[in-house]
């Protein structure tokens, strides 16, 4: 059974940067496409960014141009280096297949934007 395991979150001053990281415990080599969410107190979780199994990315717009995606399914890990942060960005990020039919949610790691 596939779990993923996110890790890197923290606290970091408004501007500032993270690299975010998501083991996953089995291959991802098939996984067509992988994604970022995040969800914000009191908010449903949101689309981040995805990937596709080639490399192919996609943003949200509140990102987009801040946020960069990347996956090694040598190492079964997944990736998102974020920049320029901002408050608005505060939230428990998540990792898991882009679609409908999402696996097990992992526990999430806490981002927040802070001065």
């Amino acid at each position: 059974q596939v779990q993923f395991v996110e890790s890197g979150g923290g606290l970091v001053q408004p501007g500032g940067s993270l690299r975010l990281s998501c083991a996953v415990s089995g291959s991802i080599a098939r996984i067509t496409v992988m994604a970022w969410y995040r969800q914000a107190p009191g908010t449903q979780r949101e689309l981040v960014a995805r990937i596709t199994r080639g490399g192919l990315s996609d943003y949200a717009v509140s990102v987009k141009g801040r946020f960069a995606i990347s996956r090694d399914n040598a190492k079964n890990t997944m990736y998102l280096e974020m920049n320029s942060l901002k408050p608005e960005d505060t939230a428990v990020y998540y990792c898991n297949l882009f679609g409908p039919n999402p696996l097990s949610w992992g526990q999430g790691t806490q981002v927040t934007v802070s001065s």
